[in-house]
């Protein structure tokens, strides 16, 4: 009587955690150094973030959310970044072909947090919202290292110009130190990995 009770609840199981991987969202690990200092401050020790797809459903993506994404460069990776401006805002780049760029309709402009050792919107220009995964809003692990992640633009990176229509609720320009070093070298992105299945690198 037992092993047909176990059948039927991992047959109801299985499709309820599917659905909350899908819809609701999921732990992941952070590696590398992009995002630092707000995602692994400390190399020896590893942050591992919720990631909440919920979040971007309706791809309502915040000026200074951190949000998961698949890279550009290799669809196959997912990649963690800081949205610093969304579609019309006019972002002054840091080492981009074009010296300022206008986010067009649909996109949005990321960057690591340390600049300079970060493959972002500077190195593959802005990105569609379209390959926006999730968003990370909190830090779970390690205890020590609990906490929100408030949605911030470093002062250095707010857009000079905002768009006709800035997302409500956005929260540019508070405080958060950005690592200014304009190096391109040694781009050490940060990456998530998913801790059951699925792998992000940049």
């Amino acid at each position: 009587m037992r092993f047909p009770t176990f059948i039927k609840s991992l047959l109801l199981g299985v499709p309820v955690g599917v659905t909350l991987l899908d819809c609701v969202g999921y732990v992941a690990r952070v590696e590398g150094i992009s995002m630092q200092p707000a995602l692994n401050p400390d190399a020896a020790v590893t942050d591992y973030v919720f990631l909440s797809r919920w979040a971007v459903r309706n791809m309502d993506v915040q000026r200074g959310d951190i949000i998961s994404l698949v890279s550009p460069k290799d669809p196959s990776q997912k990649i963690i970044k800081r949205v610093v401006a969304l579609q019309g805002d006019v972002i002054s780049t840091l080492g981009y072909k074009l010296p300022y760029v206008t986010v067009p309709e649909g996109h949005c402009w990321v960057e690591g947090d340390h600049t300079g050792n970060s493959l972002d919107s500077n190195i593959f220009g802005p990105v569609s919202l379209g390959l926006v995964t999730a968003r990370a809003t909190q830090i779970v692990w390690p205890p020590s290292r609990w906490q929100q992640l408030p949605s911030t633009v470093p002062k250095t990176r707010i857009p000079i110009a905002i768009g006709k229509r800035p997302a409500a609720g956005s929260n540019v320009g508070q405080s958060h130190t950005a690592n200014t070093s304009s190096s391109n070298s040694n781009c050490n992105a940060s990456s998530l990995m998913h801790p059951v299945k699925e792998s992000i690198t940049q």
